[in-house]
């Protein structure tokens, strides 16, 4: 077995768990298919992440984990229905409607031309992305 046979599970850590399965519930829509003390995982389509309680504090500064969605503009307008304050990018040239950034020649590997991406941070600073392939 090798790495290359894995699967990825992210760990994100989480300064305080009720506060963050609230966040993930309310405004990510979703809920954990297990718990333990200390521990929250969740699954979504394309893997699992956990949560877990830690006295660490999140940098923030750069993408600790990313949704990888078909359409973002619809992802990201249902987000900011349930309240997600999305972060503010000013890169020339890179900058959509809505706060979408258009990045060129991101992932060609997955036959696509580039990405369109948008940030935001957890109830516990861990910055997320959300990201849509573009042909």
């Amino acid at each position: 077995m090798t790495l290359r046979d894995s699967k990825v599970a992210t760990r994100l850590p989480a300064q305080d768990l009720d506060r963050a399965r609230a966040f993930y519930a309310e405004q990510l829509g979703l809920e954990p298919i297990d718990e333990r003390p200390g521990g929250l995982l969740y699954r979504v389509a394309g893997g699992d992440f956990v949560l877990f309680l830690s006295s660490g504090r999140a940098t923030g500064e750069h993408t600790q984990m990313g949704f990888e969605v078909d359409d973002i503009e619809a992802t990201v307008a249902e987000l900011r229905a349930r309240g997600v304050v999305f972060e503010e990018y000013d890169a020339p040239g890179r900058r959509g409607p809505d706060g979408i950034n258009d990045i060129e020649g991101n992932y060609p590997s997955k036959g696509a031309g580039g990405e369109r991406g948008i940030w935001f941070r957890d109830s516990e600073g861990n910055l997320l992305g959300i990201a849509q392939p573009v042909d």
